[in-house]
Protein backbone atom coordinates (compact mmCIF):
# COMPACT_ATOMS: atom_id res chain seq x y z
CA UNK A 1 0.00 0.00 0.00
CA UNK A 2 2.91 2.31 0.66
CA UNK A 3 4.00 1.80 -2.95
CA UNK A 4 0.54 2.78 -4.17
CA UNK A 5 0.66 6.04 -2.21
CA UNK A 6 4.18 6.72 -3.50
CA UNK A 7 3.15 6.01 -7.10
CA UNK A 8 0.88 9.07 -6.99
CA UNK A 9 3.37 11.26 -5.15
CA UNK A 10 2.12 10.78 -1.60
CA UNK A 11 5.46 9.89 -0.03
CA UNK A 12 4.88 10.76 3.63
CA UNK A 13 2.75 7.69 4.35
CA UNK A 14 4.76 5.22 6.41
CA UNK A 15 3.61 1.65 7.02
CA UNK A 16 2.67 2.66 10.55
CA UNK A 17 0.58 5.62 9.38
CA UNK A 18 -1.16 3.51 6.74
CA UNK A 19 -2.00 0.83 9.31
CA UNK A 20 -3.32 3.47 11.70
CA UNK A 21 -5.57 5.32 9.22
CA UNK A 22 -7.10 2.14 7.80
CA UNK A 23 -7.74 0.69 11.26
CA UNK A 24 -9.40 3.97 12.26
CA UNK A 25 -11.67 3.89 9.20
CA UNK A 26 -14.87 1.88 9.45
CA UNK A 27 -15.38 1.42 5.69
CA UNK A 28 -12.45 0.22 3.58
CA UNK A 29 -12.29 -0.76 -0.08
CA UNK A 30 -9.46 -2.62 -1.79
CA UNK A 31 -9.06 -3.25 -5.51
CA UNK A 32 -7.13 -6.41 -6.35
CA UNK A 33 -5.61 -7.72 -9.57
CA UNK A 34 -3.96 -11.16 -9.42
CA UNK A 35 -3.86 -11.12 -5.58
CA UNK A 36 -2.12 -7.72 -5.62
CA UNK A 37 -3.66 -4.59 -4.13
CA UNK A 38 -3.68 -1.96 -6.89
CA UNK A 39 -6.00 0.59 -5.31
CA UNK A 40 -8.01 1.45 -2.24
CA UNK A 41 -10.22 3.95 -0.52
CA UNK A 42 -11.54 4.43 2.97
CA UNK A 43 -14.26 6.25 4.86
CA UNK A 44 -15.19 7.19 8.39
CA UNK A 45 -18.84 7.42 9.34
CA UNK A 46 -21.25 7.53 12.24
CA UNK A 47 -23.51 5.31 10.12
CA UNK A 48 -26.46 7.71 10.17
CA UNK A 49 -25.77 11.39 9.59
CA UNK A 50 -22.23 11.93 8.34
CA UNK A 51 -19.38 10.24 6.54
CA UNK A 52 -16.15 11.35 4.94
CA UNK A 53 -14.30 9.52 2.17
CA UNK A 54 -10.51 9.60 2.10
CA UNK A 55 -7.56 8.29 0.08
CA UNK A 56 -9.21 6.99 -3.08
CA UNK A 57 -5.98 5.98 -4.80
CA UNK A 58 -5.07 3.65 -7.65
CA UNK A 59 -1.45 2.76 -8.42
CA UNK A 60 -0.22 4.86 -11.33
CA UNK A 61 0.35 1.70 -13.41
CA UNK A 62 -3.35 0.79 -13.16
CA UNK A 63 -5.07 4.15 -13.61
CA UNK A 64 -7.58 4.91 -16.36
CA UNK A 65 -9.11 1.41 -16.08
CA UNK A 66 -12.21 2.26 -14.05
CA UNK A 67 -10.73 1.00 -10.78
CA UNK A 68 -11.17 4.27 -8.88
CA UNK A 69 -14.78 4.41 -10.05
CA UNK A 70 -15.38 0.90 -8.70
CA UNK A 71 -13.77 1.86 -5.37
CA UNK A 72 -15.97 4.96 -5.11
CA UNK A 73 -19.11 3.03 -6.07
CA UNK A 74 -18.35 0.48 -3.36
CA UNK A 75 -17.77 3.17 -0.72
CA UNK A 76 -20.90 5.10 -1.72
CA UNK A 77 -22.93 1.89 -1.65
CA UNK A 78 -21.71 1.10 1.87
CA UNK A 79 -22.63 4.66 2.86
CA UNK A 80 -25.94 4.70 0.97
CA UNK A 81 -28.03 5.24 4.12
CA UNK A 82 -25.84 8.04 5.47
CA UNK A 83 -27.45 11.46 5.12
CA UNK A 84 -24.30 13.42 4.18
CA UNK A 85 -21.09 12.13 2.62
CA UNK A 86 -18.14 14.53 2.39
CA UNK A 87 -15.00 14.23 0.29
CA UNK A 88 -12.11 16.60 -0.37
CA UNK A 89 -10.84 16.04 -3.89
CA UNK A 90 -7.22 16.37 -4.84
CA UNK A 91 -6.69 19.25 -7.24
CA UNK A 92 -7.69 18.33 -10.77
CA UNK A 93 -9.90 15.37 -9.85
CA UNK A 94 -13.07 17.28 -9.07
CA UNK A 95 -14.70 16.24 -12.37
CA UNK A 96 -14.23 12.55 -11.56
CA UNK A 97 -16.17 12.90 -8.31
CA UNK A 98 -18.84 15.08 -9.94
CA UNK A 99 -19.55 12.25 -12.42
CA UNK A 100 -20.24 10.02 -9.40
CA UNK A 101 -22.89 12.37 -8.04
CA UNK A 102 -20.89 14.50 -5.64
CA UNK A 103 -21.07 18.29 -5.84
CA UNK A 104 -19.31 21.28 -4.32
CA UNK A 105 -20.59 22.47 -0.96
CA UNK A 106 -21.27 26.07 0.03
CA UNK A 107 -20.13 25.97 3.64
CA UNK A 108 -17.11 23.66 3.62
CA UNK A 109 -14.37 24.72 5.99
CA UNK A 110 -11.01 23.24 6.87
CA UNK A 111 -7.79 23.73 8.74
CA UNK A 112 -4.47 22.43 7.44
CA UNK A 113 -1.33 22.19 9.55
CA UNK A 114 0.76 21.73 6.39
CA UNK A 115 1.25 25.18 4.82
CA UNK A 116 1.59 23.80 1.28
CA UNK A 117 -1.77 22.04 1.59
CA UNK A 118 -3.30 25.18 3.10
CA UNK A 119 -2.08 27.21 0.12
CA UNK A 120 -3.51 24.65 -2.33
CA UNK A 121 -6.91 24.03 -0.74
CA UNK A 122 -7.92 27.06 1.32
CA UNK A 123 -9.34 30.29 -0.07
Amino acid sequence: MKDIYASVGWTKHTKEIIKHVFEASNVNAFAMIDDRIVGFGRAMSDGVFNAAIYDVIVHSDFQEQGIAKQIMEYLLDKLSNVSCVHLISTTGNEGFYKKLGLTKIKTGMARYLNSALAAEYLE
